[in-house]
């Protein structure tokens, strides 16, 4: 059985391991997204961060921090990066993650969330392309928003500064 649960400090170094271990072999991947957890973390951003469980062990995590829609603050979430340990990857944890992590950001309110990743993957959770929110420097296809107003934006997305200490944009998620 897999839990799901909030992050506690005593899981800090857990989710390092995991992040780096998730990345390692990702061709998009900075190598920094462990980094960019614990930057987000030491600014106070991490608005939700959720570790996956099994059996006492730590084998995933999940990470959203807010972004801001034409420099303003909307109440808008970027999902980065979603990490799970690479023995337990294809088995679901994933999916966990996100669907927990999304029902965080619906109990916060949330306007919507936006994710770098791969669409046949985020897109079997709402997330859709083409929404007019924009990220410079990424492929289109790959940026992807789920909006919880049906209200159209044509806007200029931005993450949080730790993701330019970290590599820049946030890479695709490993889904």
């Amino acid at each position: 059985m897999h839990v799901i649960r909030p992050e506690t400090p005593d899981d800090v170094s857990a989710i390092r391991q995991i992040t780096v271990q998730a990345f390692a072999k990702q061709p998009h991947s900075t190598q920094s997204e462990h980094l960019l957890v614990d930057a987000l973390r030491v600014a106070g951003a991490l608005c939700v961060s959720l570790v996956a469980e099994h059996a006492g062990e730590i084998i995933g995590h999940i990470a959203f921090s807010r972004v801001l829609i034409n420099d303003a603050d909307l109440n808008w979430y970027g999902l980065a990066p979603l990490s799970v340990s690479p023995t337990h990857q294809h088995q679901g944890i994933g999916t966990l993650l996100v669907g927990a992590g999304l029902a965080c950001l619906d109990a916060l309110s949330a306007q919507g969330c936006v994710v770098l990743g791969n669409p046949a993957y985020y897109s079997r959770f709402g997330f859709r392309t083409d929404t007019g929110l924009i990220l410079d420097g990424v492929p289109a296809e790959y940026f992807m928003a789920l909006p919880t107003t049906a209200r159209s934006l044509r806007s200029q997305v931005s993450f949080h500064p730790a993701f330019a200490l970290c590599g820049g944009t946030p890479q695709p998620t490993k889904s």
